[in-house]
């Protein structure tokens, strides 16, 4: 007779539902798993053994084997513990068999038999539900798991109690879901004095999900800046809620099963490697640039990541997914954020002050900016020189708009985007606008066009940066509530698609 139990296998943010059978056969006492199991699935034998010895249940003598099925997926991770341990305990006739056979279970077992919290609890309930299974977890996950209105979670502290549950001694409560997470942003932008032409882009960007880089000396506020954008951004949807969560369930940065409305802020070291941007090692985890979707992707010291990281980037910009690619697998992460870089002008910095710049100007700046390739620096859609703060000027009120204001008109102009994309996955802000559909919503009038097309030739745009201004246009006049794209859209469009506003 063989027992059955289920767990998952990720492959990305996707959870594959596996078969865990367990068979008790006569023979030379064993204990062995097939169906390609990493070395951590592989060690759950001592584990089990261990758990089962502190319950005070004897080791069957008998050859044990588990298949994980199907058999030509790999397995890798701790949380195959639990569900080898269940159906182990359904051969054993401790628990019933036919209820194992209705149980997703994940978990990593200590060896006193206590349950050990694992990351993924929030799609493996997916996976659970939409199978019309229960999902089995440790107690630290149920918090997590029970976002998932569908799914039956028990969360459990030992597999003593698991036990107990099973066999209707001690029930254990449904799980029931965590807080959503309270707002975390305390950073307002009516702190940052001057800098209205960055500001201004800021809103642009945040309101059109464009891509933003500042260039500008040591001190002048671009990280600054760059932090108070997602106090303008609106909260996230359900739906936006649920991809993130997913990606930071796998990844194992969900706190205490919360869920946040807040849009993410991931703002890496420009050492990092490119596994941890873009994601990889030897599990194929998240990088940086999926932990940011829906939300944004600060870079600062731009030109100071290594070469291939950066080049790495240009095809997740351009299609909001990264492909992960291994010998034995092929995993697939979504990564629709927005890029907000931050560069020095130059190495020393002060290439704009003749005081203060070194011997090489302005020969270090071309070389310093040129690490930024150019079909990388074309991806950006707004690109904008931060001059330096005067001492003086800190003294200074701030009495600038605060970001409550600045967050009013953002989220008025993604509304007005939301109502003209409709429910199209694929076009959620005017920067995902393509083909057609750009023509039709950003299209400028005779003297916008006029305008568009001389500057297209002068400052030789490619294909792409003549798209994207256009995208930034339609932005503008959503700002202004304005039905169609004007002149006045386009010039300021094409302002900001410069490095610097004096080469216009």
């Amino acid at each position: 007779m063989v027992s059955v139990a289920h767990s998952v296998a990720f492959r990305g943010v996707e959870a594959c539902l596996v078969e865990v059978q367990c068979s008790l056969a006569p023979g030379l006492p064993g204990f062995s798993i097939v169906g390609l199991p990493d070395k951590a699935v592989s060690e759950a034998k001592e584990r089990v053994r261990a758990a089962l010895s502190c319950m005070a249940i004897a080791f069957p003598s008998k050859k044990v084997t588990i298949n994980l099925s199907p058999a030509d997926l790999p397995k890798e991770g701790s949380h195959f513990d639990l569900p080898i341990a269940v159906s182990l305990l359904a051969a054993l006739e401790i628990i019933p068999r036919d209820i194992t056979q209705s149980v997703v279970a994940l978990g990593e077992l200590s060896l006193d038999g206590k349950i050990v919290p694992v990351t993924g609890a929030l799609p493996a309930a997916m996976t659970a539900a939409a199978e019309g299974f229960g999902l089995l977890c440790p107690e630290e996950c149920g918090k997590e798991a029970a976002w998932v209105s569908d799914a039956r979670v028990i969360a459990a502290k030992s597999l003593g109690d698991v036990v107990r549950h099973f066999t209707g001694q001690v029930p254990i409560a449904q799980a029931q879901p965590g807080e959503v997470a309270a707002s975390a942003l305390t950073k307002d932008l009516s702190e940052v004095k001057g800098q209205e032409r960055a500001k201004r882009a800021l809103e642009i960007a945040a309101a059109g999900h464009h891509h933003l880089i500042f260039i500008g000396t040591p001190g002048s506020g671009k990280s600054m800046l760059a932090q108070r954008l997602p106090g303008i951004l609106p909260p996230m949807t359900a739906l936006e809620a649920l991809e993130t969560s997913m990606i930071h369930s796998v990844a194992g940065l969900l706190d205490e099963g919360g869920i946040t409305r807040d849009r993410p802020f991931r703002d890496p070291h420009h050492t990092s490697s490119m596994a941890s941007i873009i994601g990889g090692g030897r599990l194929a985890k998240p990088g940086e640039v999926s932990l940011a979707h829906n939300g944004v992707l600060f870079m600062d010291e731009f030109p100071e990541y290594q070469r291939n990281v950066l080049e790495t980037l240009r095809q997740p910009i351009e299609t909001g997914e990264v492909m992960i690619s291994r010998a034995n697998a092929h995993v697939r992460y979504p990564c629709r954020f927005m890029l907000v870089a931050a560069a020095n002008p130059c190495k020393c910095g002060y290439l704009s002050d003749p005081e203060r710049a070194c011997a090489r100007v302005p020969q270090c700046g071309e070389d310093y900016l040129g690490r930024i390739s150019g079909p990388l620096m074309d991806r950006f859609d707004l690109r904008v020189d931060v001059p330096p703060v005067a001492y003086t000027d800190l003294d200074l009120p701030a009495n600038g708009e605060k970001s409550s204001t600045v967050a009013a008109r953002v989220a008025a102009a993604q509304a007005v985007q939301q109502a003209r994309f409709g429910d199209r996955p694929d076009m959620r802000s005017n920067a995902d606008a393509a083909g057609e559909a750009l023509e039709e919503i950003a299209t400028p009038d005779a003297e916008g066009r006029d305008l568009l097309l001389r500057a297209a030739e002068r400052f030789r745009l490619s294909a792409r940066g003549y798209h994207r201004v256009m995208r930034v246009a339609r932005t503008i006049a959503d700002l202004e509530g304005a039905d169609t794209v004007q002149r006045p859209h386009i010039a300021e469009a094409i302002s900001f698609r410069l490095v610097s506003p004096a080469d216009a």
